[in-house]
């Protein structure tokens, strides 16, 4: 018993170590593509932001993994263990790949289908709105790109601003990549810590703060392949449409923060970055790119589902739930 819950801390922790990987393109990966910080650097001061997000800002989203998924007061190690190792799996695959997709479907998912294994019951209306709230957020961030995008036009036309990155424009990329690491350290810090709190482990700080030192570790150790893929494979960016990107992706995940819920870093930047091509015109938007990634979040909760029964059916033949 001793011994699975240092298996489960060390699983989560390299679990939060992939999820800040996962995650560098999506918060600093407008204002690196934009010329405004050096990758060094923007990841430096990314790191200790998803750590402050996660320890401050994460208990509603840590409640709803920990408690609202599966419908059991206390989950076994073992099956706890099934699903933090699934999503591991499954997200350090995607890593490898360098395709952005949604740890959080990855890690919802792969709680569903060990719970299934293991003969636990779900919560389908925690799944039903989860799924309300992800298809919602690509098209919310669309929107407020758009908006962004449109209305910093009609005040000054794109003609008269140029390219040329000026210091509040370097200034306004900045704030808004923090932003989001913010928002990501509140936001993702759960797909790891909360099989922590659903085994009764740690309480939600102890279990924010493991998670948000794993997520500051992967971002300065494993995230600059990520941040390379999304800067620069997906819209063709001057620096206001950047900052417009960033912006609604950011306003759209700390709203969900606030009510207790998470949706994918990955796919509100994509829908946001999609909006501010669209107000500029849809040539600027490399759907080819578009469509890998698509593909990616199709694969992300079937596999993680799929994944997340598989282990736990063998966990569970080999008496370790």
């Amino acid at each position: 018993m001793l011994l699975t819950s240092y298996v489960l801390i060390a699983a989560a922790f390299a679990f939060a170590v992939s999820i800040g990987a996962h995650y560098t393109g999506a918060c600093m990966g407008m204002p690196y593509a934009a010329g405004a910080i050096r990758p060094v650097r923007a990841l430096v001061l990314m790191a200790p932001l998803a750590l402050v997000g996660a320890v401050l800002a994460s208990e509603g989203v840590e409640t709803t993994v920990g408690h609202g998924i599966l419908g059991s007061a206390t989950v076994a190690l073992g099956l706890a263990l099934a699903i933090v190792l699934s999503a591991l799996a499954l997200t350090s695959a995607f890593n490898l790949l360098t395709i952005p997709t949604s740890t959080i479907q990855i890690l919802v998912f792969s709680t569903v289908g060990a719970g299934l294994a293991a003969g636990l019951s779900v919560d389908w209306r925690t799944i039903e709105t989860l799924l309300v709230l992800w298809a919602v957020a690509p098209f919310l961030a669309f929107a407020l790109g758009f908006l962004f995008v449109r209305a910093a036009d009609r005040r000054r036309p794109p003609s008269e601003g140029g390219r040329g990155l000026l210091r509040p424009a370097v200034f306004g990329l900045v704030a808004v990549g923090m932003a989001a690491s913010f928002a990501m350290g509140a936001n993702d810090v759960s797909n790891a810590s909360g099989s922590l709190i659903m085994t009764g482990l740690f309480g939600l700080m102890a279990a924010a703060l493991v998670g948000g030192l794993g997520l500051a570790l992967g971002v300065l150790t494993w995230g600059k392949p990520l941040l390379e893929r999304v800067a620069f494979r997906i819209v063709q960016l001057d620096p206001r449409m950047a900052i417009a990107s960033q912006l609604a992706q950011a306003a759209v995940i700390l709203a969900y923060v606030a009510f207790g819920y998470f949706t994918s870093m990955n796919q509100a930047l994509v829908g946001a970055m999609i909006g501010v091509g669209v107000a500029r015109g849809q040539k600027t938007v490399l759907w080819k790119a578009v469509r890998g990634i698509l593909a990616g979040w199709a694969a992300g909760p079937l596999s993680g589902a799929a994944l997340g029964f598989a282990v736990a059916t063998v966990f569970g033949r080999l008496h370790w739930l």
